[in-house]
């Protein structure tokens, strides 16, 4: 349920009116907008009586949401959210970043290499994998504590932002001063981590499941977000289709009804989605050009000899032109601020 309250409504009687909301036993979330003030009401509001809250002279509406997720929901919070995502990095409500890197972390040389390429290029963050999910059990399977070790080396030599991805809960401590974690797509619907990552103050962004729906994605951010870690960023990187020609189908479509859905920044990931480098570029643009607040591409300094996902890894010299005309897109469009 949410309650819309008039303009200009007195603080002390918005404190008033949420008071007594959780007294009937439900969690207010106050979004205060720049044109109005949204209470979301989440929890059993079967016994609260709408049309006795409607009458009140602060409260302009009331409605009862149906969807399952709350806090994810742009009803509860029609404003888009911006998240900081270190080294004065926002992402949302207009703000636009381009996160760059290797598919694994290979050597100290390698990761900081292409970090300094990819920030050259205009990319506000570093990617790169230290645990790898892997389908086959003798694929490299990253770095890991080692692998981060060398992502922070490389952050200390550019300055970029840190993204890499998380297995399992028992390695957070591993993940203190990393400053995006990321949730793969094979573990979307992991619920112990999804409440793990909640209980954190850190930017996590949630990555698609590779055959989940639209409002399966929204549950598992509500999972992140019900324990208190309100900082997710939505990714599409293609979803499983019969289509065999690319490694995943790239859902261009999800940018939109997820901006239309939720308040939470929506990024895209045209590597994994397509698996073929030559199909990286178009898609990004594609992105770029529908709305997404980032896009995720793997660069590698040597595609033909990477330890993973080689085959969809743009070299950095194909990453300067990609972001050139990524650049040239958002400015024909008059939308977003680059993030530097």
């Amino acid at each position: 349920m949410i309650t819309i309250l008039k303009k200009g409504t007195p603080k002390e009687e918005q404190d008033q009116l949420v008071k007594w909301l959780e007294e009937q036993g439900v969690e207010v979330d106050v979004s205060e907008g720049k044109y109005q003030t949204v209470l979301g009401l989440v929890g059993d509001t079967s016994n609260i009586d709408i049309d006795m809250i409607r009458m009140l002279s602060i409260v302009d509406d009331v409605k009862r949401v149906s969807e399952p997720y709350k806090k994810a929901n742009r009803k509860f919070h029609p404003d888009d959210t911006v998240i900081d995502l270190g080294g004065g990095v926002k992402i949302g409500g207009g703000n636009f970043v381009c996160i760059a890197g290797p598919c694994s972390v290979e050597s100290e040389k390698q990761i900081i290499g292409i970090a300094k390429r990819v920030k050259a290029a205009g990319a506000t963050l570093l990617r790169g994998g230290a645990f790898k999910p892997r389908t086959s059990p003798y694929s490299f399977q990253g770095m890991k504590a080692d692998g981060i070790e060398l992502l922070l080396k490389a952050k200390e030599e550019t300055g970029l932002p840190i993204v890499t991805e998380i297995m399992n809960e028992n390695h957070l401590p591993l993940f203190e001063d990393v400053d995006v974690i990321q949730v793969g797509a094979r573990n979307m619907q992991n619920f112990e981590l999804l409440k793990a990552l909640g209980k954190i103050d850190k930017p996590i962004l949630l990555k698609r499941g590779l055959a989940n729906t639209l409002q399966e994605l929204l549950m598992s951010a509500e999972y992140i977000m019900a324990g208190g870690n309100e900082k997710v960023i939505l990714c599409e990187r293609g979803i499983r289709t019969y289509e065999t020609y690319t490694r995943n189908t790239l859902d261009i479509s999800a940018v939109p009804a997820l901006h239309k859905l939720s308040h939470l920044p929506v990024v895209v990931d045209p590597s994994h989605a397509t698996g073929r480098s030559e199909m990286v570029e178009p898609m990004a643009l594609a992105a770029a050009a529908c709305g997404a607040d980032g896009i995720m591409i793997e660069v590698h300094n040597d595609p033909a000899h990477a330890l993973s996902d080689g085959a969809q890894s743009l070299t950095p010299d194909q990453y300067d032109v990609v972001m050139d005309k990524i650049r040239s897109v958002k400015e024909a469009l008059g939308t977003g601020v680059w993030q530097k």
